[in-house]
């Protein structure tokens, strides 16, 4: 987990990502888990969902918490077929980090990001493990990943 933890905090310094990186206790797997953990509200959360296209190319998806992403919408907006679900093996393969403390930047993808997410000044994203968080404001994470703005929200 350690090594998790020193990657993603490489790319934060190496990249002056204005964040913070947090290691807890308890477990950040899902939103629920993540704002009980840190005692704040869910609505300040972000999912990050790997999916493959046809070409195993890598694509997060970010949303926020409470909400899903469309794999249909993900298609038409990169004009691929409808992409798929990364499995646990191919999450970690393809970020370097396990599923459940994926970051919002930091690895190869192309990034799309629901514009729900970014009427938030701030959010709090995977930190590289299950036992980690990062809290992040948006702008910064924009600019991190080279993200693009597109509803891909249900």
């Amino acid at each position: 987990m350690e090594e998790f933890h020193s990657t993603i905090n490489r790319f934060i310094t190496e990249n002056n990502i204005d964040g913070i990186h947090m290691v807890l206790r308890e477990s950040c797997h899902s939103v629920q888990d993540a704002a009980r953990a840190l005692n704040v509200s869910q609505h300040d959360f972000v999912k990050n969902i790997c999916l493959l296209d046809n070409k195993e190319q890598l694509i997060l998806a970010i949303v926020k918490g409470e909400d899903r992403v469309s794999t249909t919408r993900v298609g038409k907006a990169l004009n691929i077929e409808r992409p798929r679900l990364a499995t646990e093996d191919e999450i970690l393969a393809h970020t370097g980090f396990p599923a459940g403390g994926v970051p919002s930047f930091g690895f190869k993808a192309i990034f799309l990001v629901d514009p729900k997410v970014t009427e938030l000044s701030y959010i709090y994203t995977g930190g590289g493990s299950q036992l980690s968080l990062i809290k992040v404001e948006t702008n910064s994470m924009l600019q991190a990943n080279k993200g693009q703005v597109i509803r891909i929200r249900k």
